[in-house]
């Protein structure tokens, strides 16, 4: 009697354990593509209480709420935007729009070395405020060495190193997912390199990398990298270069030695990887356009400087030299993104803007209403100037990311970079469907595992059970980014169905008003 009563509780707990977990949301009929790079396969994906419970061909009886039928549609993990600045509208614009649209379920801010200082305070505002996708960070090297050294254009003392190292050190028990540079900004470009080792050393205690905007992407190219590399061999962290690109006409063409120096440090055992956005123009600040030395100390330096006669006229000559050497007569290539002073210059050159003052059609007059413009306020600037086969050369590399570089988009706000639409369905309707620069599956991988493996966030970036749904279901034949220089304000098409944390964020190409994102911690995260 003793034996048949275990018998049946067996019985029991065996039927109890082969019973599937009900699903809140079953997909069904798709093409799966996982993020490994494999090819795709026919598979259901259920999904329940935030988190992938089942891949596979799953009965017709599978217990769930709610059936999404993908019948002719790509599922694939939600795509991971290793490149953002979203700190200055994440309020103003929560559901983030522009990167859902995009096929994008988490961003990782806080690069270009700028991020918000207090880490531990900026998630909390993020646990309040829930986005509708998730949001890691960086902790941004010119943001710490701006707490303190300020604007000083001069290495800082053992003391103020060591004031620096307890930033990165308090950021990264924050959760910060590593440090980042920008060595075209102020303060960063005043750095050197073993304070950027330094730094990146106490991020790396806590398993973070160093990711940076090197201090050139054009005629200097190859030394950035090889300080790029140096930290990370020094530091002992992984190394991750920001949107890679060879800037000005005289540059075109010399992607593959670029790209043989980074192997070259693979291959030698360096972990190393890149971003990337796909187009033909970089964004940026129009102080980038001046000196380092006029920008030291802030503004009211900058205004001082420049009040002088002697000092503006070396400035204006400085940037005639940067206008001669891409070989060109007008700064025409530099368009006004963002000027709130005025924003009728919103979508004029700078050769435009300088007309419509009525000034003379030359270069140096050009020059002068830069430094008028910078001295009311340092615009936000679109600069075209890269090579198309560049951009496809550095897409066929296969430790490349694709990234946005940009802001949440407020709907119809200034004349921006079509890149904070538009660059993964860019990717996949014009790089993959229409050229096939890389195949559908490669480019998957590197929207999702790749950028998963590279910034350590463990639980996404694949299809599997047990992981965050962050799921996004997209037609591989109409795919396509909308976003244009002329007309940047437009949703891209093709992402029918994208999944934040299990829930449904956009249905049928709408935003559903759903806000599931979460804060995403680096491994460093004390409590």
């Amino acid at each position: 009697m003793r034996y048949l009563f275990a018998l049946l509780l067996w019985c029991i707990a065996t039927a109890a354990a082969a019973q599937p977990t009900r699903a809140s949301l079953l997909i069904r009929n798709g093409r799966v593509l996982d993020g490994t790079g494999n090819g795709w396969y026919y598979a259901d994906v259920a999904v329940a209480a935030g988190r992938i419970v089942a891949v596979g061909q799953l009965p017709a009886s599978y217990p769930a709420d709610s059936v999404l039928d993908a019948r002719g549609l790509v599922v694939a993990p939600g795509f991971i935007d290793v490149h953002t600045h979203i700190e200055d509208d994440e309020v103003r614009q929560p559901t983030a729009d522009n990167f859902l649209h995009d096929g994008v379920t988490t961003v990782i801010t806080g690069n270009c070395g700028s991020s918000r200082p207090d880490l531990r305070r900026y998630f909390r505002q993020l646990d309040s405020l829930r986005l509708s996708v998730n949001v890691a960070s960086l902790i941004g090297h010119g943001t710490v060495r701006k707490a303190v050294l300020g604007r000083a254009r001069r290495a800082p003392t053992e003391a103020e190193l060591q004031r620096m190292e307890a930033l990165v050190d308090s950021a990264m028990q924050a959760g910060a997912l590593g440090l980042s540079s920008g060595l075209i900004y102020v303060p960063g470009t005043y750095s050197r390199t073993p304070e950027l080792v330094r730094l990146a050393g106490v991020a790396g205690c806590y398993r973070g990398l160093y990711a940076t905007h090197m201090r050139s992407e054009s005629d200097s190219i190859d030394a950035a990298i090889a300080e790029a590399l140096r930290v990370g061999r020094e530091a002992g962290v992984p190394v991750q270069i920001s949107h890679l690109k060879l800037g000005g006409q005289p540059n075109w063409g010399r992607v593959a030695p670029v790209l043989a120096q980074i192997e070259a440090a693979r291959r030698a055992g360096q972990p190393v990887t890149i971003d990337q956005y796909p187009y033909t123009a970089s964004s940026t600040s129009m102080s980038t356009l001046l000196p380092d030395d006029v920008q030291a100390d802030g503004r009211d330096s900058l205004r001082a400087r420049l009040a002088r006669p002697a000092v503006r006229a070396a400035v204006e000559a400085a940037l005639l030299r940067r206008l001669r050497a891409r070989g060109l007569r007008h700064f025409s290539y530099a368009v006004v993104a963002s000027f709130p002073p005025d924003t009728s210059l919103q979508g004029l050159s700078l050769e435009q803007v300088n007309r419509r003052r009525g000034r003379p059609h030359r270069a140096r007059a050009e020059a002068a209403t830069i430094l008028d413009l910078v001295l009311q306020y340092d615009a936000g600037m679109v600069f075209h100037g890269l090579s198309e086969l560049d951009v496809q050369q550095i897409m066929s590399y296969p430790h490349n990311m694709v990234a946005s570089d940009a802001s949440i988009r407020v709907w119809r706000e200034g004349v921006p970079h079509p890149r904070g639409y538009g660059s993964n369905a860019r990717v996949l309707g014009r790089y993959v469907r229409e050229l096939g620069v890389i195949r559908l599956e490669e480019a998957v991988r590197r929207m999702t595992s790749l950028p998963a493996q590279t910034f350590g966030l463990a639980d996404r970036g694949l299809l599997r059970p047990g992981l965050a749904a962050d799921i996004v279901v997209f037609d591989p034949a109409t795919v396509q980014d909308r976003s244009t220089f002329e007309r940047p304000h437009q949703y891209s098409v093709g992402m029918h169905y994208v999944l934040v944390n299990g829930r449904l964020t956009v249905r049928a190409g709408q935003h559903t008003g759903v806000r599931a994102g979460q804060v995403l911690y680096g491994a460093g995260r004390q409590h």
